[in-house]
C-alpha cells in the first residue's frame, strides 16, 4: 500500500520527527511508514465499543500489573478473548485465565471482534482472527515505554489497536528501541494496525495530558488485538 500523502519528516540531529500531518476525521488508509496504516475515525463513534469494555471490566477488573523488574505498569489493562496477556516477575505472556480470579477472561464481545476484522481489511493486511484482546486504560501521566509485540505465536498476523477517549501521541520507533522516533497523534476512533515488515517494529505511548472525553472522562481506552496462538 502507497502513501496517500507525506507524513512527517526526519530531523537528523532530533530524537523524534514532528507529529505526523495527518487530517483529523474519517478517510481512507494511511500508510504513516511502511506497513503502519493509519484509519482516520474509523472506530468512531465508539460508545457500544465502550459499553462493552464496561461489561468486560465487571467480569474482569481493571488492574495495574508488575514487570518482571518489580515495577508496577503506569497504565491499568484488563482482557477479553480466549487468552489474555499478563505480566508478573515471572515474565510476560499469555494466560487462558484471569489471575486474579481464576476464572477464564470474558469473551470477546462480537462487536470488538467484527471491527478488528474489518479494520484489517481496511488497512491491507486482509483476514485476521485475533483471539486476545488487551485493554488499556491511560490516565493522565500515564505511558507506555518503548516495546515490541513479540509474544505472539503467529507473527504473521497484524497488530490492530483501537484509540477511545482523550487524545494520545503514539510512537514509532522500528527496528530500534532507542533513537528518533515518527510521533503520532491519536485521537478518539482513530485505529493504527502494522503487520508485514512492521509487526515486531518498536512502539509506545508518550505521557498522557491531562484532557476530557464526553464519554471516557479524564482517560484513554486503547484496545489492542492479537492472534496469540499459532
Amino acid at each position: 500500500m502507497k502513501a496517500q500523502q507525506p507524513m512527517a519528516r526526519r530531523r537528523d540531529s532530533a530524537a523524534s520527527a514532528d507529529l505526523f500531518a495527518a487530517p483529523a476525521g474519517p478517510a481512507g488508509p494511511l500508510e504513516v511508514v511502511r506497513d503502519v496504516v493509519l484509519l482516520r475515525g474509523f472506530a468512531a463513534p465508539g460508545a457500544a465499543l465502550l459499553a462493552e469494555v464496561e461489561r468486560v471490566a465487571r467480569a474482569a477488573p481493571f488492574r495495574h500489573l508488575e514487570t518482571p523488574g518489580g515495577g508496577r505498569m503506569s497504565v491499568a489493562m484488563t482482557n477479553c478473548g480466549p487468552l489474555g496477556w499478563v505480566s508478573d516477575r515471572s515474565g510476560y505472556r499469555y494466560s487462558p485465565t484471569d489471575p486474579l480470579s481464576g476464572k477464564p477472561w470474558p469473551a470477546m464481545p462480537a462487536v470488538l471482534l467484527d471491527l478488528a476484522r474489518r479494520a484489517s481489511r481496511a488497512a491491507g493486511f486482509g483476514d485476521f482472527e485475533p483471539d486476545a484482546c488487551l485493554v488499556n486504560r491511560y490516565e493522565p501521566g500515564a505511558r507506555m515505554g518503548a516495546h515490541q509485540d513479540r509474544d505472539e505465536g503467529d507473527l504473521a498476523q497484524p497488530i490492530v489497536s483501537v484509540s477511545l477517549g482523550i487524545p494520545a501521541v503514539f510512537e514509532w520507533f522500528g527496528e530500534r528501541r532507542s533513537g528518533a522516533s515518527q510521533r503520532l497523534l491519536l485521537h478518539d476512533g482513530d485505529v493504527l494496525a502494522w503487520g508485514r515488515s512492521a509487526r515486531l517494529g518498536y512502539h509506545g505511548v508518550r505521557r498522557i495530558e491531562a484532557a476530557e472525553h464526553p464519554l471516557t472522562g479524564a482517560s484513554r481506552i486503547n484496545l489492542t488485538f492479537r492472534r496469540a496462538r499459532p
